[in-house]
């Protein structure tokens, strides 16, 4: 007779174990990452509206080389909304689907002058309205220009919060709200930008540096096996 495997235990905790692990993991990030930001480039809200939209699936880096020349040839909302399609895909097209994402800004563009008066809306009802405009957008509008709680779901937060047994849902928006009942409002943005730079140095997709992780004690590593695990410290 075949042997089988024992399957591994589901991982459960009580809401109680859930808020307190919650708050040191905050904790620990915020020692490791005192400064989190986004690392896009932007001196306005209408900036930070376009380099966010430009950075879906695209790194912050490119972004970063691509909006001074963008800013430069188009520098106020009123020239995005008028300039030619075509000018604006092509100095945009190194960031990757610059069709859709040209029709996004001037999109954008345009119902931020018909609708808001020329400013970018403060609020997630209205910004969720704008051509391109999602929650991870929003989110970062509200936490890094307009000074409001703003939780940004992106691939590496759902990555970590999974692995960090904070949610079992895998749809954006639900565990921004899960994440969002674990940690007080003021934590919301800082929280999710220092997971991101977390997913980035140490816990990686494919080989989370196990070994290297100050979040280890507090962390059930859900889905990570022994095999793909970095566990050397360093």
């Amino acid at each position: 007779m075949a042997s089988h495997k024992p399957r591994p235990r589901p991982w459960r905790e009580s809401q109680r174990s859930r808020l307190a692990r919650s708050a040191r993991l905050a904790a620990t990030l915020a020692q490791l990452y005192p400064e989190a930001r986004i690392s896009l480039d932007f001196a306005t809200p209408w900036q930070c509206l376009v380099a966010t939209i430009l950075s879906a699936q695209c790194t912050d880096e490119r972004v970063n080389r691509t909006t001074p020349e963008l800013f430069r040839r188009l520098p106020e909302i009123s020239a995005m909304a008028s300039a030619p399609l075509q000018e604006i895909q092509r100095l945009i097209q190194s960031t990757g689907f610059f069709r859709q994402k040209s029709k996004a800004l001037q999109g954008a563009a345009r119902t931020i002058l018909e609708r808001f008066g020329g400013k970018v809306p403060r609020r997630m009802e209205e910004l969720l309205t704008l051509p391109g405009v999602g929650r991870k957008t929003a989110n970062v509008l509200l936490g890094h220009v307009f000074s409001q709680p703003g939780l940004v779901v992106d691939t590496h937060v759902r990555r970590l919060s999974s692995r960090l047994g904070l949610t079992r849902k895998r749809d954006a928006d639900t565990i921004e709200l899960e994440l969002q009942s674990l940690l007080p409002p003021g934590d919301w943005t800082p929280f999710s930008m220092r997971l991101i730079l977390h997913g980035r140095r140490v816990c990686h997709a494919r080989a989370p540096r196990c070994g290297a992780c100050l979040l280890r004690p507090d962390c059930p590593r859900i889905g990570v096996s022994t095999s793909t695990a970095v566990l050397e410290q360093g």
